[in-house]
């Protein structure tokens, strides 16, 4: 986990890119934009900083804790629909009246029952209040006769329901006479799992920054470099933070899209700086000034910190092809903390390591360990990394075939997924709202608060909907079926399935609902049609998505390299790398193994947005290491035009990095996977797999051994690809050659250097 400080190969005494006579190279202007005025810079970069905790503050409170509807769909339309027209139809809010001993049929409990319906009905914000006491249906009363249920809406989006609730809840939960009351419902969930979300991201941050920056001392040594990657990913995060407070006044953002926004901006801002000063480090020691060493820097490492952070943006901008928010927020979030990172990692890291120059190694912690004239650990760990890959590529038929199937069958549980809809299985089991539906789902008859509700539109007689409804009664999955309550030209029919509110046979029904015959325009909405439609919105986007993806990955990579095959490497090996994450989410999360150990209740499903969202976050993480491997191979390949020795030194200059990288990224990824929040305890913990496999797997034994199989045919790419790579490409290359002159700024385009 150590940076490789190796000196190059044949050694000299002359600084890094000294032409002879001792004149340092020119450095190109982007370096003496960055280093003309670090100390202004940094200032600047410290004032914008404080701004953004200024216009961040308060951003989690401004979140979303829904987004996963289409907003075109059947059921986005009826729900809007009925809430105009039927405010009451569709429940939000659910009070559990708990009579102990008693039956809910008593005088006294029922007496005290109907009290607080009246009393709920005249709280401003609610309305639609219903209850067993005052309808009678069974559908409210628990089967055991001691529970039963007040039903109501609240009205508003969700930040004004969640105040409403938070107003509310507090007269109405607990102790009332003969009767216990707990406060459930949709609305309840949804501000449940928001707060609980803002409390584990604290302490999320509390646990990764002080563990990552003991890793970044472990890598570095020296303390004074540790904390500049701490640095970057905290101006990352906190502007992050404001750019999505103004998108709130535009959009909906969803508050999970928070969590991401930490993890990749502590995360990519420590691959950025680990890349960037290793790079720098690496041209001080073989004697190099430090304006000269950041030259060399920035024409290489930084441009590889430039492509590998588009690589990551492009893989994140795929989820803005969906329709539901919460996706799309993901792509929001992820996007500005990319750029913002790599920005600070090009702008402002060079002008601190101005300042610094050698005394970016001061405070070496490491010192007290050595003893006389033992190599470095970075020596050491730098000729570990070339007999691993000498080793993999003697046998590399044997480690293609073995990694490819071991990743292979770790992916196969994913052939089983199942996909549902977030509710309150999310929460921990101790939550109130997940306590009040964990009873109503073992303990009422149907699905009370999740039924389908049927919209119709059009006049119609009371002969028509009468007829209508038994067409309705009669489907296979029915239990019962209620209504019609009309209003003017329109109507809705309630339907309760008889199992659960989104199971299969729900999700069926929904279908055939839909077929039913009818003198009037009918539209289906509840849980089970808007996890139908969210899964068709999905099904029909993700093609484009994934081709998105795929030709953008192509052509960066190919811009990189100049090949055509390592793009078409570089996409499938990527892929390869995510199964293990995949396999694993349905074999914990979905088919309930180590429920128990990670603290969460399986609902026997996974959310129909997450595997869409991991594979683009996991997808561009994967590029980000990709990256940084094939730029150090290709360095050395041009140089030398040996294609095995290439690829033995990019991971005997990378291999600790992206190591040290991935585990630093997997500690913050777990540290957001500590969650009591079931979504997000899977996206970290999945992820930070993902990118465990993908360092020490993939790039460690998979692309080396494919590398040594393909041979010098890995960097062919026919004549006018080529000639494009040579005008357009964005390759890193090293300090010119002595003598050679520097190369003009206009035939690189759009890297730092």
């Amino acid at each position: 986990m150590t940076e490789v400080n190796t000196p190059p190969r044949g050694g000299t005494s002359t600084p890094a890119g000294t032409p002879p006579g001792g004149t340092p190279p020119r450095i190109g202007r982007w370096t003496r934009f960055v280093t003309s005025r670090p100390r202004l810079s940094l200032l600047v970069a410290l004032v914008l900083t404080a701004l953004a905790v200024l216009a961040g503050s308060g951003v989690a409170d401004r979140l979303g804790a829904g987004g996963w509807e289409d907003p075109a769909a059947e059921s986005t339309y009826a729900t809007k629909a009925l809430e105009r027209e039927f405010p009451g139809s569709q429940p939000n809010l659910l009070l559990l009246v708990d009579a102990g001993d008693a039956s809910v049929d008593d005088p006294a409990v029922a007496a005290r029952a109907k009290r607080l319906a009246e009393r709920l009905a005249g709280e401003r914000g609610v309305t639609g209040v219903g209850s067993y006491w005052q309808s009678g249906t069974p559908a409210l009363r628990a089967e055991d006769g001691h529970e039963a249920l007040i039903a109501a809406r609240i009205t508003g989006d969700e930040k004004t329901a969640g105040e409403t609730l938070e107003r509310i809840a507090p007269h109405y939960r607990g102790a009332h006479g003969a009767v216990e009351v707990t406060v459930g419902g949709p609305v309840a969930v949804r501000h449940e799992m928001q707060t609980i979300i803002q409390e584990d991201l604290t302490r999320a941050e509390l646990i990764a920054l002080p563990v990552t920056l003991v890793l970044l001392v472990m890598v570095f040594g020296s303390a004074v470099a540790a904390l500049l990657p701490l640095g970057i990913g905290i101006v990352a995060i906190l502007g992050t933070n404001a750019i999505l407070r103004g998108l709130t006044e535009l959009t909906d953002v969803s508050v999970f899209a928070i969590n991401l926004t930490t993890a990749l901006g502590l995360g990519l801002a420590v691959d950025y700086a680990l890349f960037i000063v290793r790079r720098f480090r690496e041209e001080l020691s073989t004697g190099a000034e430090p304006l000269t060493a950041i030259g060399t820097t920035l024409r290489t490492a930084g441009r590889t910190v430039l492509f590998s952070a588009l690589t990551v943006a492009v893989s994140l901008a795929a989820m803005l092809v969906f329709p539901q928010y919460f996706l799309r927020s993901f792509a929001y979030a992820g996007i500005a903390v990319v750029l913002l990172a790599a920005a600070a990692a090009l702008i402002l890291l060079p002008a601190a390591l101005t300042l610094l120059g050698h005394r970016v190694n001061s405070l070496d912690l490491r010192r007290v360990f050595r003893r006389g004239h033992r190599p470095k650990p970075a020596e050491e760990e730098g000729r570990v990394w070339a007999r691993s890959a000498s080793l993999v590529m003697r046998r590399a038929p044997f480690f293609a075939l073995g990694t490819t199937a071991v990743l292979v069958l770790l992916g196969l549980p994913f052939l089983g997924v199942k996909f549902g809809t977030a509710d309150d299985r999310q929460l921990p089991s101790t939550s109130e709202s997940h306590v009040v539906q964990q009873h109503i789902r073992d303990g009422f008859p149907g699905s009370p608060g999740g039924g389908l509700e049927v919209l119709a539109e059009g006049r119609a007689t009371e002969a028509q909907y009468g007829a209508y409804k038994e067409r309705i009664a009669g489907l296979p999955e029915v239990l019962r079926v209620d209504g019609p309550l009309v209003k003017g030209d329109s109507a809705y029919f309630t339907v309760l399935p008889k199992g659960e509110a989104v199971d299969d046979p729900a999700q069926r029904l929904v279908g055939d609902l839909r077929e039913v015959r009818a003198p009037f325009d009918t539209k289906v909405t509840g849980t089970a049609a808007v996890l139908v439609d969210s899964k068709d919105a999905i099904g029909e986007s993700l093609p484009l998505a994934a081709v998105f993806i795929t030709i953008v990955t192509l052509l960066l990579v190919f811009l990189l390299t100049g090949s055509v095959l390592i793009p078409i490497q570089a996409v499938v090996l990527n892929a390869l790398s995510l199964t293990a994450m995949f396999g694993a989410v349905v074999w914990i999360f979905q088919d309930g193994h180590l429920s128990g150990l990670l603290g969460f209740t399986s609902p026997g499903s996974i959310e129909t947005t997450l595997p869409v969202l991991m594979f683009c976050v996991a997808f561009g993480l994967s590029m980000d290491y990709g990256v940084f491997l094939l730029s150090r191979i290709k360095e050395e390949y041009d140089r030398t035009g040996d294609h095995d020795g290439a690829v033995r030194h990019g991971l005997e200059r990378t291999g600790g990095l992206i190591t040290a990288a991935a585990v630093i990224l997997a500690v913050v990824m777990v540290a957001i996977g500590t969650s009591r929040v079931t979504n997000t305890k899977m996206l970290g913990l999945g992820i930070a797999l993902a990118v465990l496999m993908d360092a020490m797997i993939v790039r460690s034994l998979l692309v080396p051994a494919v590398m040594r199989l393909t041979g010098r045919a890995t960097w062919w790419a026919p004549g006018p690809l080529r000639r494009f790579h040579e005008r357009f490409g964005l390759s890193e290359s090293g300090p010119e050659p002595a003598g050679a002159p520097e190369e003009p700024a206009r035939d690189k385009v759009g890297a730092p250097g």
